[in-house]
């Protein structure tokens, strides 16, 4: 094992690790782990609640086998002017899929790092080896996230060979993060995601972050100029898989075609960047059916999906 300093070369560490399982078993890759997640999370976080983290590394001689991200209860401020509280701590993890006993060092050192307050973790459905474990250590099926209105997620995948074309309304085109800047970009995802802690801090550091690409940052421009839609395409050539995280669409041009457009526009751009496959997480519960029906709608399908679990403090 390995606990130091989280640095980028450290988060670098565990997307390679992503890499490896979604090379061969992306339905074992942890919604909270892919290297978009991963990317995005460190990059627009590290700078404001950082403090908050653990993180430890397990290794096979030189090789990352396996890793843990614990978010400790952290607050933070909002676009509104208002705190969010977050209470309880998480457990972001991976293992290498012929390595599933390092899941029972994972959740012991999870449990040393946050005993004074209640744990989340997650793991996918499939995973029956993770969910025993996960019962052995006191975890139990958290009923309100992962119920019927509640916010657990589903991977969803598809193929880049037949992608139709994008269509906008008249007057939106267009535009990359490289083209309009980050000022405008920042505003695009604070308008799309209303209230948000996302500032110009937050930006830079996801621009710094592998593998960030402001090409690979795409936006529809409305005619008045606002940015009415966004979303970040994280490339992994080596995996020749792509994947958009966040998107999303400006509350005010909403139901205008703009996000599956978006997407159209963002696959053809991650195909001519070599990607041949693509991936996006939403929202699974049936209460949440309108950005699983979106995605559903430009050709993903389910590939899996989380069962999240929790423990009580103590």
């Amino acid at each position: 094992m390995d606990e130091q300093e989280f640095t980028p070369a450290g988060l670098r560490l565990m997307q390679g690790l992503t890499q490896q399982v979604t090379a061969t078993r992306p339905d074992l890759v942890n919604s909270d782990a892919t290297v978009g997640e991963l990317a995005w999370v460190y990059g627009k976080d590290h700078g404001s609640v950082g403090r908050t983290w653990r993180h430890r590394l397990w290794f096979d001689g030189d090789t990352v086998v396996g890793w843990g991200w614990v978010f400790l209860p952290y607050r933070v401020v909002r676009s509104d002017g208002k705190m969010r509280e977050v209470t309880t701590a998480n457990l972001a993890w991976q293992v290498h899929p012929d390595r599933p006993g390092l899941f029972d060092e994972i959740l012991d050192w999870y449990d040393d790092e946050a005993a004074h307050v209640e744990r989340a973790t997650t793991a996918r459905a499939v995973n029956e080896d993770a969910l025993g474990r996960l019962a052995a250590h006191g975890f139990a099926f958290d009923a309100k996230v992962g119920g019927d209105k509640g916010h657990w997620v589903q991977l969803n995948a598809r193929d880049l060979v037949q992608i139709d074309d994008p269509v906008l309304p008249v007057g939106f085109r267009f535009r990359t993060a490289d083209q309009v800047g980050p000022i405008a970009a920042v505003k695009a995802h604070r308008d799309a995601w209303h209230p948000s802690s996302f500032t110009e801090q937050s930006f830079e550091g996801v621009r710094v972050i592998w593998p960030y690409r402001g090409d690979l940052h795409v936006l529809v421009e409305a005619p008045d100029g606002t940015m009415a839609a966004t979303a970040i395409i994280w490339l992994d050539e080596q995996g020749r898989t792509a994947e958009f995280e966040p998107v999303g669409t400006h509350q005010q041009y909403r139901r205008q075609g703009l996000g599956a457009a978006l997407l159209r526009f963002g696959m053809l751009r991650a195909r001519d960047a070599g990607a041949d496959r693509m991936l996006v997480t939403c929202l699974g519960a049936p209460a949440y059916a309108a950005a699983r029906e979106l995605y559903y709608s430009v050709g993903f399908t389910e590939l899996t999906r989380d069962v999240p679990h929790i423990k009580p403090a103590g």
